[in-house]
């Protein structure tokens, strides 16, 4: 499922957020969204997935109005992965996974074990196979992010939306979930804050800053030290080598 968002706007009581935000997300890429605390990298992301309504522009699904759809169909083209994951029922794992076969079965129709199997695959690609008993709550904020990650897998979507997908996660998870979404190959787009890993994993990223688009481009050409400067307010010393990736060092402004 391709992505075109065209100049778009969202006010929130006297505050407008988003001032015209255009982007793309198609043929298989993983597009990243970068930028500042309070940018509006979360609205952005929100409005996408129909959780906030825009007062300006359009978002187009595969050429058709979001707003086309409905939820189920939906549901079996876009999964989401946000920050916060406070789900209140008393569900173990494997359920919590489960949710999300929903949108591939009817009414009245209980899984089969196609879905089973599924499920059972999602939780081995995050290593929490382990955990498909144990009771949702119980769970670590990195574990909890895993598992809502597994039952995104399961939905088996077209396009992905990720907000902060490596929160609460070690480097170990962080880079074995950015292998696995990356291994897809499926649309992609996230809002990440972690520079070096979305050189390393996005095809191109979208600064955002105060609402707008600052720039865009392959990660090479858009994260450099004027970039962090002019964003972040922070200076940085970037290096590069074929092996490691980017690294990028941060000082205080002088």
């Amino acid at each position: 499922m391709d992505v075109t968002v065209q100049d778009l706007k969202v006010q929130l009581a006297a505050n407008e957020i988003l001032k015209g935000v255009s982007l793309e997300v198609k043929n298989g890429t993983f597009i990243g969204v970068l930028g500042p605390n309070g940018s509006g990298k979360s609205t952005l992301l929100k409005t996408v997935y129909r959780m906030q309504k825009a007062s300006h522009g359009a978002v187009m699904l595969d050429d058709k109005p979001l707003q086309s759809y409905k939820p189920k169909a939906l549901a079996r083209e876009m999964a989401v992965v946000g920050q916060f994951n406070n789900i209140n029922f008393d569900l173990t794992v494997e359920e919590i996974v489960m949710l999300g076969r929903s949108p591939h079965l009817g009414a009245l129709e209980r899984e089969k074990q196609k879905d089973r199997d599924l499920v059972a695959d999602s939780l081995a690609k995050v290593g929490m196979e382990s955990y498909a008993k144990r009771s949702f709550a119980t769970l670590s904020g990195g574990e909890k992010q895993r598992i809502v990650l597994a039952r995104a897998l399961a939905q088996q979507p077209s396009l992905l939306i990720l907000d902060e997908p490596t929160n609460h996660l070690d480097i170990t998870y962080q880079l074995q979930i950015l292998n696995i979404i990356r291994g897809l190959g499926i649309n992609v787009l996230a809002a990440l804050h972690d520079l070096a890993l979305a050189a390393q994993y996005c095809d191109a990223i979208y600064i955002l800053n105060k609402g707008v688009i600052d720039s865009y481009g392959p990660p090479e050409d858009i994260i450099n030290r004027e970039m962090v400067r002019r964003i972040y307010r922070v200076d940085c010393k970037i290096t590069e080598d074929s092996q490691a990736g980017m690294a990028i060092s941060y000082f205080p402004l002088t």
